[in-house]
């Protein structure tokens, strides 16, 4: 081997452990630059835990309040009280069963929608303070914010008031309208936003199991409010489920009411005909009393086809509830939920540290190299 090929074969040698020489030389003096700022790093911490208390008192406490609702929607079954109904009546009186438009699916728009919170409001629970009752809408104005928050919406506020000297109008004056369409004032909704953040429901597609989250600053004004929302959620898919089989229902009511004054009408001429013509041999009374008699027999019979549809359509009514079971009920909760002053110290501790090394170790050089 010459000389050229010893040169070559030396520069192909790897140099892996010269490159993990220079990492921990690297690594020992970030270590030993970091060691030499341990005092404003000290100043650091305390500025941290600081502000970590200073949020963490601020924010007001709240509570959450879970419950978790099983709905067993009604399906389509041949062991149905319809279905038994129709089988014993006779199979013309059975009704058809339509495609159901509401699941279970849909309980969370149910609960973020704003005809459904307006009904909240409208509740009563029990105040922040004493053992009063006061409606909804006033406890949510009893409910405190961070100091902050204040200080956000002067500006806000202050064009406010400018505006309304302007313009002489009154904000909490909603204007009228007799159509269908809500019409909210500026405070409600605000009350409306607030209400979709702090109610929740998660509804789980597989097996249908809604859960529905309250989180409130008072742990039984939030009880109240997680029970009031379940029951609220029930009636609102009970009644829409039936709502069709109840308008069957009452249209099968009136048509029974007429079919059955008309049988007694029939009944009634065939009677008085009878009566006043029972002595004449005629055989225009024959076929005058044979005719009222056919009457009477068609009037029967409509009569009770409409009767046995009415049971059915009673029977559906009763078979279109859905059954709610509920899995976890409303609990008063004894510890607020959320991050604690501690995690909010932790986290601005760090947040502190990190910044003092990265501007100690990385910023000034790089501030210093752009102000040239």
């Amino acid at each position: 081997m010459n000389t050229k090929e010893i040169q070559e074969t030396e520069k192909t040698v790897p140099t892996q452990p010269l490159q993990n020489e220079e990492a921990e030389i690297d690594l020992l003096d970030l270590l030993r630059r970091v060691i030499a700022i341990r005092r404003t790093l000290y100043k650091a911490i305390g500025v941290g835990v600081l502000l970590g208390i200073i949020v963490g008192l601020s924010i007001p406490k709240k509570y959450a309040v879970s419950v978790t609702l099983s709905p067993e929607m009604g399906d389509n079954k041949s062991n149905s009280l319809s279905s038994m109904a129709a089988s014993f009546l006779g199979g013309g009186a059975a009704m058809s069963d339509g495609v159901d438009a509401l699941n279970a699916s849909l309980s969370s728009d149910i609960v973020a929608s704003t005809p459904f919170l307006m009904e909240l409001l409208r509740m009563d629970v029990p105040a922040m303070k004493g053992d009063s009752i006061v409606a909804f809408r006033n406890y949510l104005e009893e409910e405190s914010s961070p100091w902050w928050s204040y200080l956000l919406g002067v500006p806000g506020k202050v064009i406010g008031g400018i505006k309304s000297l302007f313009t002489g109008e009154e904000e909490d004056a909603a204007p009228k309208d007799e159509s269908r369409i809500i019409m909210l004032t500026k405070k409600e909704s605000e009350k409306i936003r607030g209400l979709k953040e702090s109610i929740t429901a998660t509804v789980d597609k597989k097996t249908a199991i809604t859960n529905v989250t309250v989180t409130l600053q008072n742990p039984k004004v939030a009880a109240v409010v997680a029970d009031s929302v379940v029951h609220k959620l029930q009636e609102h898919i009970i009644n829409y489920r039936t709502s069709k089989a109840k308008e069957d229902c009452a249209y099968l009511e009136k048509l029974f009411e007429e079919r059955r004054q008309e049988y007694y009408s029939a009944q009634k001429k065939y009677a008085d005909y009878v009566d006043t013509h029972d002595d004449l041999i005629l055989q225009s009374v024959r076929a005058e009393q044979e005719r009222l008699q056919n009457d009477m027999s068609l009037a029967y019979q409509v009569y009770s086809q409409v009767a046995n549809q009415l049971q059915v359509a009673r029977a559906k009514v009763q078979e279109e509830k859905p059954v709610f079971a509920v899995v976890e009920p409303a609990v008063v909760p004894l510890l607020p939920s959320g991050a604690g002053t501690t995690m909010y110290i932790i986290g601005f501790v760090f947040l502190s540290v990190a910044g003092v090394i990265v501007w100690e170790l990385f910023g000034k050089s790089v501030w210093k190299s752009v102000r040239g």
